[in-house]
């Protein structure tokens, strides 16, 4: 408990510094839900009405406060190489992710992730048309070991075409139709992992940025 506050604490001062407008967000938040709380507390009884008032404050400052921080998160680390791979590795749930399996001298990169959707191959880089030539190639490469597997493709970009944006990511990824079961995803992963190549992450990012923001310069 002592680390988790710690953690939270350490989030606050990190966002307030690179969301100015993060503090009023989130009183605004907290007095949303208390009212919330207040209205629901006084059709029960007037007694329970402070109780949850208060606990529908808390849930609505966390509400504001997380999704602040995601944000800030995104910003912090959007146009890096990798950031692709920074956001993928929180996703929560059955998900393999194996970042920078196919990589050009341009740090354009494809990372892999499997899970109960199949094989999804994201790919990002500074140029749509030459990132959906790497990641044709190795869509081409693991269908040859995926057989009857859905493969799919993501390409992170700005939003316009068929990009999508970093901070849309997820929940792209959370789209898909689920078509194995949770015993088939660890053996997929297992058969996919001899066609990984000793190819790391570009320098320049952290994978863990995605979990600390860092205040912009000055």
């Amino acid at each position: 408990m002592k680390q988790r506050l710690q953690q939270i604490r350490m989030a606050w001062g990190q966002l307030k510094e690179i969301d100015p407008k993060a503090p009023a967000m989130i009183a605004a938040g907290a007095l949303a839900g208390l009212l919330i709380g207040a209205l629901l507390g006084l059709l029960v009884n007037e007694w329970v009405a402070i109780p949850v008032a208060l606990l529908f404050a808390f849930m609505g400052a966390m509400m504001v406060f997380n999704r602040r921080l995601q944000k800030a998160q995104f910003s912090a680390i959007e146009g890096h190489p990798g950031a692709a791979a920074a956001v993928l590795q929180q996703m929560r749930g059955q998900w393999f992710v194996s970042p920078a399996v196919a990589v050009n001298a341009k740090q354009d990169l494809v990372h892999r992730v499997v899970g109960r959707c199949g094989i999804v191959l994201v790919a990002e880089g500074s140029s749509p048309q030459r990132v959906k030539a790497l990641l044709a190639k190795e869509k081409k490469r693991i269908g040859r070991v995926a057989g009857e597997v859905p493969v799919h493709t993501v390409l992170v970009g700005d939003g316009r075409g068929d990009t999508v944006t970093l901070n849309k990511l997820q929940f792209t990824m959370n789209k898909f139709n689920r078509e194995l079961s949770k015993t088939e995803v660890p053996k997929l992963e297992r058969r996919l992992k001899p066609l990984d190549r000793t190819a790391p992450i570009p320098q320049g990012i952290d994978p863990n940025m995605a979990r600390r923001p860092r205040p912009k310069p000055r």
